[in-house]
């Protein structure tokens, strides 16, 4: 797959947010998609499992991290399972550190994937959320999702079983220039008159036609391959438009 040089920042972004959180933990990446961040994260990590519901991106995971070089920065070989996000199967008190990032809009029931993330956590472990701000100006809806979440909104989702919940913004909104004010009016018009398109292939046409060349993923992180500005504190009970990306940071009892 190819991607804008932000979007490549963006995931870069998440899981070296997470990599702070990840020291020597055991790290359940729920909805781990292809793995791209798994390897990064067994740099500093006791143990790393990701998980998917999707055989396709199983594969290509199981794929990726098959082989581990002797000369490898990667500290253990994650393990890649098959997982439904709503119906985590793992004992209690499995895991340090569980990761959800960009997936809680594919969730019917997400409250199910939050209670159980804090039943298979460690006492003083953390579920770190991350998703598109759906108060952003500019952001549009992807096919097959059911709910996407406000600040105020996933922080109330998460404080039914976590007693403690910090929001955090990231990639700042800059003012627009010209050009960015009429990409921004046709993006936004095409998402009221339902005119972007649901395949991928169609909708990497449009960034490439708005946004300029696009580059291939890689297959793993590297460390430093874009830059990183950690996330901001902000506030949980007001809307917040000034941020395109809103991580969660959960931890303790209900």
């Amino acid at each position: 797959m190819k991607a804008t040089r932000e979007q490549l920042a963006r995931i870069y972004h998440r899981y070296r947010f997470a990599y702070e959180y990840a020291h020597d933990a055991v790290v359940l990446e729920a909805a781990c998609g292809s793995g791209i961040g798994l390897g990064y994260l067994a740099r500093t990590a006791q143990r790393v499992v990701g998980g998917d519901i999707d055989e396709v991106n199983l594969s290509v995971a199981r794929e990726i991290y098959k082989y581990q070089c002797d000369d490898s920065p990667v500290r253990v070989r994650p393990e890649i399972v098959w997982l439904d996000a709503q119906e985590l199967s793992f004992p209690d008190a499995t895991f340090d550190l569980v990761l959800l990032f960009e997936a809680v809009y594919y969730l019917a029931k997400p409250e199910r994937f939050v209670a159980g993330a804090r039943r298979i956590l460690k006492k003083n472990g953390r579920l770190i959320v991350g998703t598109v701000n759906k108060d952003w100006k500019d952001f549009h809806p992807s096919p097959y999702t059911h709910r996407y979440f406000s600040v105020p909104e996933l922080d109330g989702l998460l404080r039914r079983d976590f007693s403690c919940v910090t929001m955090y913004g990231a990639f700042p909104i800059p003012p627009p220039g010209p050009v960015q004010r009429m990409i921004s009016l046709i993006k936004r018009t095409a998402v009221r008159l339902d005119l972007i398109p649901g395949s991928l292939a169609a909708r990497a046409y449009l960034k490439r036609l708005f946004l300029g060349p696009l580059e291939v993923l890689p297959s793993q992180l590297e460390e430093g391959m874009t830059s990183y500005v950690p996330p901001v504190a902000i506030p949980d009970s007001l809307p917040n438009s000034d941020y395109k990306i809103i991580y969660a940071v959960a931890t303790g009892d209900r």
